[in-house]
């Protein structure tokens, strides 16, 4: 992980390390950072300034997923969770203010959609490549999160 600065980035600071369920693993990172960081600096992580450190995000892990799976030799080596944390983020940033219950129907909502893949995310994900194609599939699945979380919410 410390051979290159990318690989530290894709690779979730070591959460996609996790022997099983990766990115479950980085989701769960997403989710406790998260947290910290919003209940610990209010003042700094709010809503705007997530959107912004999730799009900043986004770029980034285009180029770190990019080196990292290049380097070890998969595009999407199951080690690379920041598609899964700026996902994530996205999620909940767009769900906040949100309880615990809340927050945990996201997760697996969230999870559902990135390991089944259902289409369209299938299409997206054998379609688009390298570093955009790791992230671009995950925020298919933030989109399709929300909008089941939309629809529940409306009943």
């Amino acid at each position: 992980m410390f051979s290159h600065p990318a690989h530290i980035l894709a690779q979730g600071f070591g959460s996609g390390l996790s022997p099983t369920v990766p990115g479950t693993m980085g989701t769960l990172f997403a989710w406790l950072s998260f947290n910290i960081f919003s209940d610990r600096w209010p003042a700094f992580f709010t809503p705007w300034n997530w959107l912004l450190i999730i799009a900043i995000g986004f770029v980034a892990g285009i180029w770190a997923c990019h080196i990292t799976g290049k380097n070890l030799g998969a595009a999407d080596h199951g080690s690379m969770v920041w598609d899964e944390i700026i996902a994530f983020w996205l999620v909940l940033v767009l769900v906040t203010p949100a309880g615990a219950q809340a927050q945990t129907a996201a997760f697996l909502i969230f999870r559902f959609f990135d390991m089944v893949k259902p289409p369209p995310i299938r299409y997206f994900d054998q379609r688009f490549k390298g570093g955009f194609g790791v992230m671009f599939d995950d925020i298919v699945a933030a989109f399709f999160s929300l909008l089941c979380i939309a629809l529940w919410g409306s009943w």
